[in-house]
């Protein structure tokens, strides 16, 4: 029997903007990332989509969206963005900034308004899986609802596994 999620902010925030999604819950392992939820659910992991939540050199939050199976470059980031670095938050940060618990980070229905980037090659998929609200359950769409509702600037900077 599948499980049911609750209804967290992001499918709150997907319902509101009529977007499509399937809901995909899965066995939540500290540490496991992208991989562990591609692994469970039998999906490429370059289809899953982690939501990484950074800041800027002035302590600015963003969020940038990868492939699951990638790294960020910060540096090529900074560059394209105009800022002078980015880093990752601490998970103190990220929470606060997403209100979202880490390993649970949505870029939908986040609690601050962050500017989110969204590595472009992720925009050519068919379908992407990405974190719904929390622990353990992703959530399938199409990936254009990131530049069309979310509002995600494409960027290039993804460093290959």
């Amino acid at each position: 029997m599948a499980k049911h999620i609750s209804e967290t902010p992001a499918t709150q925030w997907l319902k509101q903007k009529k977007v499509a999604y399937s809901e995909h819950p899965y066995d939540y392992v500290e540490h496991g990332g992208t991989a562990e939820s591609s692994k469970q659910l039998g999906i490429p992991e370059h289809e899953v989509v982690k939501t990484l939540v950074m800041q800027d050199e002035n302590g600015k939050g963003l969020v940038v969206l990868m492939h699951g199976d990638c790294k960020a470059s910060t540096k090529n980031l900074a560059r394209q963005i105009g800022r002078k670095s980015v880093e990752p938050c601490t998970p103190d940060a990220a929470q606060k900034n997403s209100g979202y618990l880490l390993g649970g980070t949505s870029p939908f229905g986040l609690r601050k308004t962050l500017p989110v980037y969204v590595e472009s090659s992720i925009l050519e998929l068919p379908k992407i899986w990405i974190n719904g609200g929390k622990r353990g359950f992703l959530v399938g769409i199409d990936p254009k609802v990131l530049t069309a509702e979310l509002g995600a600037q494409p960027v290039q900077c993804a460093l290959p596994p």
